[in-house]
């Protein structure tokens, strides 16, 4: 009963993940949470997606993961971010029923054979010398596997803090989780504070919603899944735009003193890149407003989310200033806004397999990290549970480059780079955005996952007739030729210059004002040709129409990413002596031994690592 091979703490997003792929291939997984009716909690904002996220979680689909289905099942706004940009920044987003969500990705987990549950809270990792055995509960139970992967989030430690006052919890009314810090400092990591927070709950009773301006969905939503039909009916519920004022700002002004932010209480690092309404005011403090989004939580609720108003103010100041932005004159809330600080441990003490380098079969995924965001925690929770499996049954391990996948970038920037704020993902970190696109995860990634045999058959089937009937598109759009009488009407539609001369298709649709579905609208002989395609379908015209649109774009990228790509498999030896090698920079050979890089390519990412470096380290190495 105690024993197994995969044993994941904690259900969060990065857990939840973890234990369904480890189970998914095979391995017998325990799944350790304190709280059974908190899985996959959506602890700040009800939404998944948006810029780079939205590309990892349809990363995550087509890896075999279950964040983009859950989503969609659960979905009440979808919108398509950055649609006025190019295709490499289109970003999906999408506001969920936040308990629904929950309850679906329960229901999932219970419907896996092979995994299993124990509600409780995990004191310490039960060692055998330096041999990793499993891991023991505050009840005393002990469960015994090769593998186990710490998803603890912002429990371990956790403060909570509302003005003056402090609690310790890991969420709101959450207990905080004591032991795991204390014995992995004893095993020799490093580890350190981190702070996040997250904005007061709104009753939408009290909101007059008249004086906000209405932030609707899509009129035709898309999905994050690859497995989800298109044009499915969706029901979507309005988000709604707010924004402070100056008697907003003055108002909180008030109370600076009472901030643990501000009057030396919390010590630690925030994320920069989503500050509180009071890091707000004093850092852009010429702004006289701030825009904030009222986000609905579920379909059979009134709570909202206030985006962009987190806060750790004392309560009665949170109120005061809620009451003086327009549409909030008589606001009740739920509970209020609070910062949380917790330990995370350096992830530059990780392989890219997210397995520890000091303790064979220890696996971090999620905040423990130092990472922040739903989706970058269940891209860390898929692939270490997908390691888990590998090492607790002797298979290959499981990695991506920064070429494949944003969850190469992410991962790799977190081994190799570490962190000094909370990690979030951007389109920004990666080199090769224009082939890290969101439409083609599934072209990137699906075989992989069917590799690991967490895509059946019949999926990985119906993959290879979309890419079939994409190449077959591409080779009809290249050998066709189209006349001016043809031609001429749509270009005049489109307002675009006449031809004067037949030129191939491909030619005319890598005109910016011609689109593949006008081409077909008004080319008889190319709609004659879709309609004859069985399991054509609107993503299938986008993809083709971005192949050919950007073609130049895209060669130029996979060029420069063959050619970075060579330096990977020039491998480090394990116990390579950096002090010994003559020439290195000082900060280099620190740096060098600290990470560790087991290949030249992650040695040329380090901070502080020269390319003269570089070059010493390939002549060492005979190359």
């Amino acid at each position: 009963m105690n024993n197994y091979d995969v044993i994941v703490v904690g259900a969060g997003h990065a857990g939840s993940e973890a234990a369904a792929v480890a189970a998914n291939r095979g391995s017998r997984v325990l799944l350790i949470t304190m709280d059974m009716s908190k899985i996959a909690q959506m602890s700040c904002n009800p939404a998944i997606g948006g810029i780079a996220k939205g590309q990892i979680v349809r990363e995550i689909d087509a890896l075999g993961g279950y964040t983009g289905i859950v989503t969609d099942k659960t979905t009440i706004q979808f919108r398509m971010l950055n649609k006025s940009k190019g295709p490499a920044m289109w970003s999906p987003r999408a506001q969920c029923d936040r308990m629904a969500f929950s309850a679906l990705w329960r229901e999932i987990l219970e419907g896996i054979p092979k995994l299993d549950f124990w509600q409780g809270s995990v004191v310490s990792l039960l060692m055998d010398g330096d041999k990793l055995r499993g891991v023991k509960t505050d009840l005393g139970n002990e469960f015994f596997a090769p593998s186990v992967v710490l998803t603890a989030g912002t429990f371990l430690n956790g403060l909570i803090y509302v003005g003056r006052n402090k609690v310790a919890g890991g969420r709101i009314s959450e207990p905080s989780s004591y032991g795991l810090t204390e014995q992995l400092v004893g095993l020799g990591f490093e580890t350190a504070r981190m702070k996040t927070g997250t904005p007061p709950r709104i009753d939408g009773r009290s909101v007059d919603f008249a004086k906000l301006t209405e932030q609707k969905g899509d009129e035709q939503p898309e999905a994050f899944s690859f497995s989800t039909p298109e044009n499915r009916p969706l029901k979507q519920l309005s988000c709604y735009i707010a924004y402070t004022n100056l008697d907003v700002h003055d108002s909180l002004r008030e109370t600076f003193a009472d901030s643990p932010l501000f009057n030396g209480t919390i010590k630690s690092v925030g994320p920069r890149y989503c500050p509180s309404i009071e890091d707000k005011i004093v850092t852009f403090s010429g702004k006289d407003s701030h825009q904030l989004f009222l986000e609905p939580e579920g379909v059979s609720t009134v709570e909202y989310y206030l985006n962009g108003f987190s806060s750790s103010l004392p309560l009665e100041s949170q109120y005061a200033a809620l009451r003086k932005i327009e549409g909030f004159e008589k606001v009740k809330i739920f509970r209020p806004g609070y910062a949380i600080e917790y330990d995370y441990f350096a992830p530059t003490q990780l392989y890219h397999t997210l397995e520890t380098k000091s303790i064979r079969g220890l696996f971090f995924a999620g905040q423990i990290n130092g990472t922040t965001g739903y989706e970058e925690a269940a891209a860390q929770g898929l692939m270490s549970g997908i390691n888990a499996h590998s090492l607790a049954h002797d298979l290959p391990t499981f990695t991506l480059m920064r070429d494949e996948a944003y969850i190469g970038v992410l991962i790799d920037d977190l081994v190799t780079k570490g962190v000094d704020e909370p990690y979030r993902m951007f389109t920004s970190r990666a080199e090769f955005r224009i082939l890290l696109r969101q439409d083609n995860a599934d072209e990137r990634l699906s075989p992989h996952a069917y590799k690991l045999g967490l895509l059946s058959d019949g999926a990985f089937q119906i993959f290879q007739l979309k890419y079939r009937l994409v190449n077959q598109i591409l080779a009809y759009l290249r050998d066709e030729k189209i006349s001016p009488a043809i031609a001429n009407p749509l270009l005049r539609a489109s307002q675009t210059s006449p031809i004067v001369q037949s030129v191939r298709l491909n030619r005319l649709l890598l005109r910016p004002q011609v689109s593949i579905f006008d081409l077909r609208k008004y080319v008889s002989f190319f709609d004659k040709f879709l309609s004859e395609l069985a399991g054509l379908s609107n993503s299938i015209l986008q993809i083709v129409e971005i192949r050919v649109k950007y073609s130049g774009y895209i060669d130029r990228e996979r060029s420069l990413a063959e050619k970075l790509q060579r330096l990977e498999y020039v491998k480090i030896p394990s116990g390579f002596d950096y002090e010994k090698t003559v020439g290195l920079s000082t900060e280099a050979r620190q740096k060098l031994l600290f990470v560790l890089p087991q290949t030249i390519g992650q040695a040329s990412r380090i901070v502080g690592v020269s390319p003269s470096d570089i070059n010493i380290l390939l002549l060492q190495l005979g190359r």
